[in-house]
């Protein structure tokens, strides 16, 4: 079903009748119209690579966005359709963490884990698009090898990651809804299928040296600006 803007304009007038602040959280928030769809937030993947390289003994790098910021993307709750936006500044406190425990993982299976933060094989930081993954995979790891050719075929294509909202705020409207602040701790970033918010970009190859990562890094921060 298409969303329509007396859908939204409908949503609203109820939210306003019955949520008490602006700042509490959608009620039974989800990514889907339909009763029990997850809460998750997607962004497509674009132009993923996969590519020879020197290699640090055969590692692949993995290099997408799980989220993107500041980029309003249709989500549903208890009285229906709104609009969501993440703050850039959003996950500021929950990256400093220094026991920060994040996984990569395929469509939020956290038994199919390709990386993780707590191993050092992922790096997650902020740039002008979003929320920045890096991540080295094992190429004889089942799941990366599963997961490598379908994303040089373009086959899957998308990310997302799994959170808590710490704070937000409704639009006057309140047909829009802004988090403020997340907390992705013990959360997770996944490749995944479908997804709601087409936006972001994402690469695998064959991982390069230490000082080679931190410039290409370095180099996708400044082509996002």
């Amino acid at each position: 079903m298409t969303t329509t803007t007396r859908d939204v304009a409908a949503a609203a007038a109820e939210r306003a009748q019955h949520v008490r602040q602006r700042a509490d959280r959608p009620s039974q928030r989800r990514s889907a119209e339909h009763q029990g769809a997850r809460a998750v937030v997607r962004a497509q993947l674009v132009e993923p690579q996969l590519r020879d390289a020197a290699g640090d003994g055969g590692m692949l790098e993995f290099t997408g966005h799980a989220s993107v910021t500041e980029r309003a993307y249709e989500m549903w709750d208890w009285y229906g359709p709104y609009t969501e936006v993440i703050s850039a500044t959003a996950f500021d406190d929950t990256l400093a963490r220094a026991d920060l425990d994040v996984p990569l993982v395929l469509g939020h299976d956290q038994l199919r884990r390709i990386a993780r933060t707590t191993t050092g094989t992922l790096d997650l930081a902020m740039d002008d698009t979003g929320l920045l993954v890096v991540a080295r995979l094992d190429p004889t790891d089942v799941d990366v090898a599963y997961i490598a050719p379908k994303l040089r075929a373009r086959l899957v294509d998308e990310m997302s990651f799994a959170f808590r909202i710490e704070s937000g705020t409704w639009s006057p409207d309140w047909t829009q809804f802004r988090i403020d602040q997340v907390d992705i701790h013990r959360g997770d970033t996944a490749i995944v299928g479908y997804g709601a918010n087409p936006a972001t970009d994402a690469g695998l190859r064959h991982a390069r040296s230490d000082a080679s990562r931190a410039r290409a890094l370095l180099e996708l921060a400044i082509a996002g600006a």
